[in-house]
């Protein structure tokens, strides 16, 4: 993968974000303020020439990474893989729902320990595998590439934490994604290197951090 560059973007905003509530597998569409998000980012993007565009399947990611196909005429790979945390008995739930109801278990995610998400959900250990695994896959041989990750905010996260060698239980110290907002990271011969993070065109603040944080 020598001289490959990831863009890991988030996808733009949604009603659930605003009021942060738990995602996961849902599919949510962008609302208002993020369609418009993502067509500004998508010009910055664009001017960085991307070589390749891989989405998640959900239609948030999946209309986010296609205002930039638009702009730069690829075509959006699209793999199931990037999805968000599947957060089980978490979906649809706010930050203190899940608190009052499951704070426990609830606690000890969002302090970075790798329980399943709302009980009957994913592993971050679990989410790293599969998203790291659609990257590798889609850049393999292939060197020089600039590949746009359309995913999530949880997910991206996870690939951070997994591709930079972190221990899991440092992976909160990486900051959240703001919606439609990126992070690049850069291969050398030995490893990848976090070279911009939580990058954008208008400062935004994190909505729905790992759906834990309380509502903005």
């Amino acid at each position: 993968m020598a001289g490959n560059r990831i863009v890991l973007w988030r996808h733009g905003q949604t009603d659930w974000n605003v009021v942060n509530r738990f995602q996961g597998h849902s599919d949510i569409d962008l609302n208002e303020v993020g369609r418009f998000q993502v067509q500004h980012a998508a010009q910055i993007l664009a001017g960085m020439k991307p070589t390749m565009i891989i989405s998640s399947d959900l239609g948030r990611a999946r209309d986010t990474a296609q205002s930039l196909a638009d702009l730069t005429g690829l075509t959006v790979q699209i793999d199931e893989d990037l999805r968000e945390t599947n957060g089980g008995l978490w979906e649809g739930k706010t930050g203190a729902e899940n608190r009052a109801e499951d704070f426990q278990n609830f606690i000890r995610w969002i302090d970075g320990e790798d329980n399943p998400a709302g009980t009957t959900g994913e592993r971050r250990s679990e989410v790293a595998d599969r998203a790291v695994r659609a990257i590798k896959k889609a850049l393999g041989d292939k060197t020089d590439q600039l590949l746009v990750v359309t995913t999530h905010g949880g997910t991206a996260r996870c690939i951070l934490g997994s591709l930079l060698q972190l221990p899991m239980s440092h992976w909160g110290v990486i900051g959240g994604l703001s919606n439609a907002s990126w992070s690049i990271l850069e291969r050398n011969p030995r490893q990848w290197n976090l070279i911009e993070h939580n990058a954008g065109s208008i400062p935004e603040p994190v909505y729905g951090e790992e759906s834990g944080a309380p509502s903005a």
